[in-house]
């Protein structure tokens, strides 16, 4: 810390220079004694040490302050970009593996630096955690705190009430019977019907008040909906955790069995664990598609989508038949499971050069135009004594264009046709490495069949063969089937997390539309017989209707007694309603006026005064 000194310079009134204060021409080569005092204290000035407990005491501070919390909830958003802009090597290796050969100067930087990983990375899920610990901390102590205000009594009664910003008076005739006592208590009735907690005070003394106070739920929708959001983040890394998804091509007549080899594509959580699946199985028996044949504009395009399959929740378990449908999942051991996609697999038979059969089945082709035109890819990996393979395209309705272009006219099974392009030797899947099955790569392959070549293309319908030149053998289209995509979800924080998210809604909607109010009621007796009362109300932050209550609370107390209260006695001004409190006639000298000045039944506002302003 340091010490200010503060030194009175005077200057004689004649302008002339007190002795021993030098020239203002002249250096002043000495110190001064106030500069030395200055300089002393500043030295002996020590700040305060901290210490390891102060110093952790103040990062706890820092890191469950709110404005701490809004930044880390930001940082996380922007944590995040990466993963859109980068491939994930948890969504496809292969892509990233490609990524990096494809960017050799700072693709293995990015690797470093976790941008292939980044939902699993080091620094998000420390940013995750910080925003979890930093809730948590500002939870915490605000729970602990409301609480204890909502097992206290209501503030005192303020002395003068006319200072609140909702100010009024109500005067009871004194042929109405109705004490003090007895006013206070028919107010504080009133004010618990409109939800208030109210405390009576000096219930037998000549001036009983109450004290009232309401709208807790604002903070208690604040608290849930901070407490969601936890609910929400807890939810979401339990999902990452112990979550998985996968995908599945299934043709007609197909069965997947949920296990790890019957996934086509398999994405596991950060700490899943195969025990995990469920052995249940789903087999396709038909899949249906209908197209609009009645819309000009639309002619041709797929307008549902049906998908009739029979289900087992364990391998004892009775079988089920159900439909799958587009934005209708089944539900099976825990996994949801969407229709995502559909299309063509011809049925192949492929025969080497011994004649054995070394392939038969369907083969999916891959959509990739209008009208269902598919790519085909068929690799004969056991094919004898060289291994074949075939690329070209299948068309549903096929058509020739006076070029010799080759199209699909409509997505039906009109005029099934199979065009390929064959090749033979080493497909590469002796090795190990992992190829795409919709791709083929003929660079070390030598072509038997094209359109390039004398032998031409492949061209089949179903039930037609070719053979293949040189004796390689022969291929056989015997039909076609339907297969549909399905994509396979399981999140054990889903439910959790939609639960949570609507809970903060409902919290933060609690927060904005519940006000936190105050009230007091104070009663006393004239003279004359009148019983005396005034009230105020206060709000805890904006309220813009709080003139309302205020209004509301009138007629209520109005109606209760009863009063005339018609509007039919003059309004005093807030002036003269001040003047007359100064005087003692109002809230310091309780609810009474002399006969002089006879007291009213008024209704006031004070809001934006100095005086409310103060008391709040």
């Amino acid at each position: 810390m340091s010490e200010r000194v503060n030194v009175k310079k005077t200057t004689p009134a004649n302008g002339t220079r007190r002795p021993g204060t030098p020239d203002s021409g002249t250096p002043d080569t000495g110190t001064k004694p106030a500069d030395a005092a200055v300089s002393a204290a500043k030295a002996e000035a020590v700040l305060p040490s901290l210490g390891p407990v102060g110093m952790l005491r103040w990062a706890w501070t820092q890191l469950t302050s709110m404005r701490t919390a809004l930044f880390l909830l930001l940082l996380l958003a922007v944590a995040a970009v990466p993963g859109s802009l980068f491939p994930q090597r948890p969504a496809n290796p292969a892509v990233v593996t490609q990524y990096i050969k494809d960017h050799p100067d700072y693709g293995k930087v990015l690797d470093a630096l976790q941008l292939y990983d980044v939902y699993s990375s080091a620094w998000f899920s420390a940013i995750y955690i910080l925003l979890f610990i930093s809730l948590i901390g500002c939870v915490v102590p605000r729970a602990i705190v409301h609480y204890k205000a909502m097992r206290s009594q209501p503030p005192r009664t303020p002395a003068r009430l006319s200072r609140l910003p909702e100010y009024g008076t109500l005067v009871i005739p004194a042929d109405a019977g109705i004490p003090a006592s007895r006013a206070i208590d028919d107010a504080a009735a009133l004010l618990k019907k409109r939800g208030y907690r109210v405390e009576v005070r000096d219930s037998d003394g000549a001036r009983p008040s109450l004290g009232a106070e309401r709208g807790f739920l604002r903070e208690v929708g604040n608290l849930v909906f901070h407490t969601a959001l936890i609910g929400v983040l807890v939810s979401v890394a339990a999902g990452g955790l112990f979550g998985y998804s996968g995908q599945r091509i299934l043709v007609e007549g197909d069965t997947f069995v949920n296990t790890l080899v019957g996934y086509d594509q398999f994405t596991p959580g950060t700490n899943f664990q195969s025990a995990q699946l469920q052995p249940y199985s789903i087999q396709l028996d038909k899949f249906q598609i209908t197209f609009d044949r009645e819309s000009k504009g639309k002619f041709g395009q797929p307008i549902d989508f049906k998908a009739d399959v029979t289900t087992k929740e364990n391998p004892g378990a009775p079988a089920e038949h159900q439909v799958l449908k587009v934005n209708d999942p089944l539900n099976l051991g825990g996994t949801s499971i969407y229709l995502t996609g559909n299309g063509y697999a011809p049925v192949v038979t492929v025969r080497d050069a011994n004649g054995n059969v070394a392939m038969q089945g369907p083969v999916v082709a891959k959509l990739q135009g209008d009208n269902y035109y598919s790519s085909v890819v068929i690799k004969v990996p056991d094919a004898k004594p060289e291994q074949l393979a075939f690329a070209g395209f299948f068309l549903p309705t096929a058509f020739v264009t006076p070029e010799g272009v080759s199209f699909s006219g409509d997505p039906e099974l009109f005029n099934p046709q199979l065009t390929l392009n064959s090749y033979y030797g080493d497909l590469g899947l002796d090795s190990g490495s992992p190829q795409n099955v919709f791709e083929l790569d003929v660079k070390k392959l030598t072509p038997l069949n094209a359109r390039n070549l004398p032998t031409k293309g492949i061209v089949l319908t179903p039930g037609a063969t070719h053979t293949l030149p040189d004796g390689k053998g022969t291929i056989s289209f015997d039909g076609v089937k339907r297969y549909v995509g399905v994509d396979i979800h399981h999140n054990p924080g889903q439910g959790y997390a939609l639960f949570f998210a609507l809970l903060a809604v409902a919290g933060l909607v609690t927060s904005l539309y519940v006000n936190r109010r105050r009230a007091w009621v104070r009663a006393g007796s004239h003279e004359d017989g009148r019983t005396m009362v005034e009230y105020g109300l206060l709000a805890r932050g904006e309220d813009h209707r709080l003139a309302g209550e205020a209004a509301a609370l009138r007629a209520l107390l109005a109606a209760a007694w009863p009063l005339d209260d018609s509007g039919s006695q003059p309004v005093p001004s807030a002036g003269a309603d001040n003047d007359r409190a100064d005087t003692g006639a109002g809230a310091d000298a309780g609810p009474q006026s002399s006969p002089e000045q006879p007291a009213t039944d008024s209704l006031q506002t004070t809001a934006g005064s100095p005086e409310s302003k103060k008391d709040q």
